[in-house]
């Protein structure tokens, strides 16, 4: 008695585990009939003869077996078969050859059967919710979700959703400046779900161009409603971004309904993304105009497209270039990503002055792969050179200080011949 008591207990936590992890009454009645089967087919070599019912509501089951009635010198198989006298205390009106059904109390199987039922539903249980966890975020990749944090650890940060369900925050996914302790609240968007040898695994990111897009759409209610569209996002987290927005509506004005009265709707995306400078412009299917803005605040003088090899030329005054490019080349790489273009800025040859010199005529006091350097940055001649900040160039060039120092005395030195000459 003890033994059923303990087996329709079982039942009881199962039935409470169920509304913990969400599995619904009809799979976990199926899970409860196939464990009892299981375990039946292995101590017996089948379970095709018996029946298994659940009772959800009482929180109890029943196992019922049919036997053939054998005569009583002929018994082979007391699981399959029962003699007539056996069977006759159950129906005393049976005959050799009729079926007889009888109760089973899966009690008296023993305690090694109550193990091994127990083992088996933990295991399909454990099958379930992997299989349940797995198609839960399969269906939300690209949306944000807020976890708390659980674990710190060096590669990545292990949180929990509000189930308690395991969620991974790679380093790699992380922007450069997030800091977390055990217990905040971190909000990510679900980037891709893994599943390896039915063990899913749900990758989050803050890094993703897609978290920035989501953000957008929380605080805009235009892009919610669709009267706004996010064309294109170029983003290096952390740092800076740009978004190319375009309006359905000519009453509406894209870049100011995203920016908000005084910043208010986009101060909140730059302090979630620790404080990430966001460039917002107006889309547009005209590259050249496209390019143009996306090199904003620089203003260039004239721009020649290469479509076919996604390449542009830009030229902008001297004053200009060191804003196209952007402190570190931050501003023009994220132009070249956000237009899928390779731009070139070049300073625009009527503005040289005509004392100055190109950083060619160089080439015998400073080695080429010099001055292909400097060139990169945007400066032509030497003036372009000397009339940058000394901090600034080494910054942008990463050439070594010393080697900075020589080639600023070389340049200064043939200003200063010309001059006493």
């Amino acid at each position: 008695m003890a033994k059923k008591e303990e087996t329709v207990s079982m039942i009881d936590t199962l039935a409470e585990f169920k509304e913990l992890k969400n599995i619904d009454k009809d799979t976990m009645i199926s899970v409860l009939e196939e464990s009892f089967r299981n375990v039946i087919a292995k101590m017996f070599g089948t379970d095709e003869n018996y029946d298994v019912i659940i009772n959800p509501e009482k929180g109890d089951f029943e196992i019922w077996r049919n036997r053939v009635v054998v005569a009583d010198d002929q018994l082979e198989d007391s699981n399959l078969q029962l003699t007539l006298t056996q069977a006759r205390e159950i129906d005393p009106d049976c005959e050799v050859g009729e079926e007889v059904t009888d109760e089973v109390h899966f009690a008296k199987f023993g305690r090694r059967a109550i193990l091994n039922l127990r083992q088996t539903l933990a295991s399909k249980i454990l099958e379930l919710q992997k299989d349940s966890l797995f198609a839960k975020y399969k269906d939300r990749i690209g949306t944000i979700i807020a976890a708390d944090v659980y674990q710190v650890w060096k590669k990545e940060i292990l949180l929990l959703d509000d189930e308690g369900n395991e969620l991974l925050l790679p380093k790699s996914e992380q922007i450069p400046t997030d800091f977390y302790r055990k217990g905040e609240t971190v909000r990510a968007i679900v980037q891709r779900v893994e599943n390896i040898n039915n063990n899913p695994k749900i990758i989050l990111s803050r890094t993703d161009k897609v978290f920035l897009q989501r953000l957008f759409e929380l605080e805009v209610p235009e892009i919610n409603d669709g009267l706004i569209t996010i064309k294109a996002i170029a983003r290096i987290p952390g740092e800076r971004a740009k978004v190319a927005v375009e309006s359905y509506d000519d009453r509406i004005d894209p870049v100011g309904a995203c920016v908000g009265m005084k910043g208010s709707r986009i101060h909140g995306i730059v302090r979630e993304l620790r404080n990430e400078n966001i460039d917002v412009i107006n889309y547009t299917s005209n590259i050249s105009l496209f390019i143009q803005r996306s090199l904003s605040p620089a203003k260039i003088t004239s721009i020649r497209v290469n479509e076919e090899e996604h390449k542009a030329e830009v030229s902008l005054r001297p004053e200009e270039v060191s804003l196209a490019i952007g402190k570190g080349g931050l501003n023009i790489k994220l132009a070249c990503m956000l237009t899928e273009y390779t731009i070139d800025v070049f300073r625009d040859i009527d503005s040289v002055d005509e004392e100055d010199i190109y950083l060619d005529e160089f080439s015998d006091e400073i080695d080429s792969w010099v001055l292909d350097i400097l060139k990169n940055t945007g400066c032509n001649t030497a003036k372009n050179v000397l009339t940058m900040d000394r901090a600034e160039l080494i910054e942008r060039t990463d050439l070594e200080e010393s080697t900075i120092d020589e080639v600023l005395a070389v340049l200064a030195a043939e200003f200063e011949d010309e001059e006493n000459a």
